[in-house]
């Protein structure tokens, strides 16, 4: 036996000939040429064992996109929701600062007034005391109601300038009816305010709101019983307002009269009690009566002036409304804003004869 053969046998022995001899029988792996030596039919087989693989790679690839997509869209919702939930905690911190910074500004404002209130009381600006009683040293007492009313008419001449600017600019921007309609019940509620605080002026000293030291020297000329007169005031407006038509004018001179006539007696009401409270000052004066007596009866019947005040106003405040019903909305407007300037120019016409040029003496 050659010795190629005998190592066959010890290679079968061994069990390793059969896959050398399969190997062998796939034919040479390798050309002459040194390349590979692979058939169509593997090439074949590995490209479709690619393919495969490669749709399986590109299914699987596809999955997870299909699945973020549908993951996405509940995560898009969130975002939103999340983005809805800051813009409603924004507007509320907005909203939250808005109230804050209201409550301060009234804080300083009620600081403010107490200031105010409280410095006055230290200097006396009122002091109720008679003309002819300072020689028998009776004390002075502060008013704190009439110090009160001073400072609220102060600033109620401050928003009537800011209404009456307010009026003049929607006038002239032509806005429509019910936003006019708000200003004009705005204006007449400013007035009801200012008879409201009359009313408690007239609480604390009837005499210094009929006296007038809280208008200005040319206001007081046209002085009635606290304030203006109504039939006056309709005169002034009535020259403002034209062209009225037939039943409107009707209607104004009717008022006209009707306040007239309240007026009338009204003023026969207040000399009525000057005469009976002279009578009952003068009575007995040389007689010896009893003072007390005397001076209790006469403080009961100046205790019916602050009703006479009050009815004074009463006929204002109603002048003032019916005046509005009669008048169409723009009309209305037109009529505060005229009675507002003739105040206005009232006090501009005080402040230039108190600074008139004076001859010397």
């Amino acid at each position: 036996m050659s010795s190629s053969s005998t190592q066959l046998s010890a290679l079968r022995g061994m069990g390793i000939y059969e896959p050398f001899h399969q190997l062998s029988s796939w034919g040479d792996p390798f050309r002459g040429d040194g390349s590979l030596n692979i058939g169509s039919s593997t090439i074949v087989q590995v490209d479709s064992g690619l393919n495969n693989k490669t749709e399986y790679v590109s299914q699987d690839s596809m999955e997870p996109s299909r699945s973020d997509q549908e993951a996405n869209k509940p995560a898009d919702k969130v975002l939103r929701r999340l983005a809805q939930n800051r813009e409603a905690a924004r507007r509320s911190r907005l909203r939250k600062k808005a109230y804050v910074q209201q409550l301060e500004s009234s804080r300083l404002k009620l600081v403010q007034l107490e200031q105010e209130l409280e410095r006055v009381r230290q200097q006396g600006v009122y002091i109720s005391i008679a003309p002819d009683s300072s020689h028998l040293g009776l004390p002075g007492t502060l008013n704190s109601g009439i110090t009160t009313f001073e400072i609220e008419y102060g600033h109620w001449i401050e928003e009537q300038h800011k209404q009456v600017s307010e009026l003049r600019n929607a006038l002239q921007a032509r806005i429509t009816d019910i936003e006019l309609r708000i200003l004009v019940e705005n204006g007449l509620n400013h007035y009801n305010n200012l008879f409201r605080m009359k009313a408690d002026a007239a609480k604390a000293d009837v005499f210094y709101l009929i006296s007038g030291k809280w208008r200005t020297s040319v206001e007081r000329f046209f002085q009635w019983i606290g304030g203006f007169r109504p039939s006056e005031l309709l005169s002034v407006l009535i020259s403002q307002l034209e062209p009225l038509t037939d039943q409107q004018l009707v209607d104004v001179c009717n008022l006209r009269q009707s306040s007239q006539q309240a007026e009338d007696a009204l003023s026969q009401g207040i000399d009525k009690l000057q005469q009976t409270l002279a009578q009952s000052i003068a009575a007995d004066i040389t007689s010896g009566g009893s003072y007390r007596a005397q001076m209790a009866a006469a403080i009961e019947k100046l205790e019916a002036l602050e009703g006479f005040v009050n009815q004074a106003d009463h006929l204002r405040q109603q002048t003032l409304q019916q005046m509005s019903r009669i008048l169409t909305t723009r009309q209305a407007a037109r009529g505060l804003l005229a009675l507002g300037e003739y105040f206005h120019r009232l006090r501009a016409l005080s402040s230039l004869w108190a600074a008139r040029p004076r001859e010397p003496a």
